[in-house]
């Protein structure tokens, strides 16, 4: 499930990727909020609105974009509220969250980091082989959000795989190491029992020579 928050417009999508790179649409769509509703009602119909999203899909996971804004410090607040309970949604549900800069997408899509709505939407639109394009910029968002996961998943489950391998790794090698060092203790201690022995009771120990 690909998603691209915000408090005014949030772009919500589903696909279902395929063998290789193919990647199927399932659905698109855009939650609106009202400006002038306050701001804790706007976010109730937001994670509501993709709640409803998440139980009807089931998707395995959910990508959202990461903020990334320099513009008015409001927008962003709004923004940032909005992936608040965007990522409470999803986590209430059990579903983890990938989180995307714009230009990974845009990198991802276009195969340039700058690419500009227009190039993103005519992208995304030929690769799902939409009829006509998504409107609005939103829904064309959430749609490339959705793809850039499906194509970023295999390298990062590669990544995930293996940094569990050098973790075992180390594992084995640290228990090779107690185990040695519980050995060379083991010797020491019977060594030094030896030679306790053999002060107390030197005539013991006496070398006999034929």
């Amino acid at each position: 499930m690909g998603i691209d928050p915000g408090l005014t417009r949030c772009g919500l999508s589903v696909v279902q990727a395929g063998r290789g790179r193919t990647v199927y649409p399932v659905s698109v769509g855009v939650v609106r909020t009202p400006p002038e509703a306050e701001l804790a009602e706007r976010l109730l119909r937001l994670s509501k609105a993709a709640g409803e999203w998440m139980d009807e899909y089931t998707p395995d996971v959910v990508a959202i974009e990461r903020i990334f804004e320099r513009g008015n410090v409001s927008t962003v607040m709004n923004t940032a509220h909005a992936v608040g309970v965007l990522m409470l949604a999803a986590a209430e549900r059990g579903l983890p969250v990938h989180m995307y800069t714009p230009s990974e997408v845009k990198k991802a899509i276009s195969g340039n980091g700058r690419a500009d709505k227009k190039q993103m939407t005519i992208m995304i639109t030929r690769i799902l082989g939409l009829s006509e394009a998504p409107k609005p910029a939103d829904a064309a968002d959430a749609l490339a959000l959705a793809v850039c996961h499906c194509w970023r998943a295999p390298m990062l489950m590669r990544a995930q795989y293996s940094v569990q391998e050098l973790e075992k790794h180390r594992r084995v090698q640290q228990g090779k190491l107690g185990k040695a060092k519980s050995t060379h203790n083991a010797a020491t201690a019977g060594n030094s029992a030896l030679d306790s022995a053999k002060a107390a009771h030197p005539s013991q120990f006496q070398r006999t020579d034929n």
